[in-house]
């Protein structure tokens, strides 16, 4: 069931998500050559530590995972699409690399969700492409996303960008509701049709997530239980924002 929040509630969304921006924005200043998985995790729990919130993936277990996550950030590299623990077999950036940061922070009591793919010093003109398109299809999915609309309007405003560019789309990944938790209703996907799925409503609050490749649309998960990677090997890219839905344009929280 799709739980609205109140005006208040999406105040304090927008508070929490402004922090959340600064944290994301400093994060984006770290990644270079030479910096560990584990740097940025460490970086990310110092600014959650001075801002007074905490992480909210920090020992979150979704539906049907076999343990809690054990970090606060998400960072996925290259060919990892979403869901990268950090500190456990940390990874060092190369130069070229492109690396997906995602943070959920927990700022009185509410949730925000937002994530941000950068390249590691030069990347190629191709990975600039999937980046800024990439970018380019969350700003769509957002401007579809109004009240009175549905949650297909929103995948095939996505899809209908993506595809014809020649990328993939990551199948069974998905936005979602958010706020109270990490995860709730309603199940956000990135392709869809108009009119389809959940009626759009002032109140709700959702985490829109388009995930790119420059190949298939197939997905596979690592033995570590959270990693989903591209199928083919080739690079992903992921951009998140929570935003809040009203009569007329969304608000987005983590801006």
């Amino acid at each position: 069931m799709v739980k609205l929040k109140t005006a208040e509630e999406i105040a304090i969304l927008k508070e929490g998500g402004q922090r959340h921006a600064f944290i994301l924005s400093e994060l984006a200043k770290k990644v270079a050559p030479g910096v560990s998985t584990n740097d940025l995790e460490n970086y990310a729990r110092k600014l959650l530590e001075e801002s007074g919130d905490k992480g909210a993936f920090l020992n979150y277990k979704p539906s049907g995972a076999r343990r809690a996550y054990p970090a606060v950030l998400n960072v996925s590299v290259n060919d990892e699409i979403v869901h990268g623990i950090p500190n456990e077999n940390p990874k060092i950036l190369e130069e070229g690399d492109i690396v997906s940061i995602d943070l959920g922070v927990l700022h009185k009591g509410l949730i925000t969700d937002s994530a941000i793919t950068v390249g590691v010093g030069k990347i190629s003109s191709q990975d600039k492409k999937l980046l800024q398109h990439c970018k380019e299809a969350l700003d769509i999915g957002i401007k579809a996303a109004r009240g009175g609309a549905y949650i297909g309007d929103i995948g095939y405003a996505i899809q209908s960008f993506i595809k014809p560019l020649g990328y993939g789309l990551c199948q069974g990944l998905a936005g979602h509701g958010v706020g109270y938790k990490v995860h709730e209703e309603p199940f956000v996907p990135n392709q869809g049709r108009k009119g389809e799925g959940e009626l759009l409503q002032p109140g709700m609050v959702l985490a829109i997530e388009p995930m790119i490749t420059l190949g298939t649309d197939k997905i596979v998960l690592d033995k570590d239980g959270y990693t989903y990677k591209t199928a083919d090997g080739t690079k992903a890219a992921h951009f998140e924002h929570t935003i809040a839905i009203t009569d007329g344009d969304s608000i987005i929280l983590t801006k």
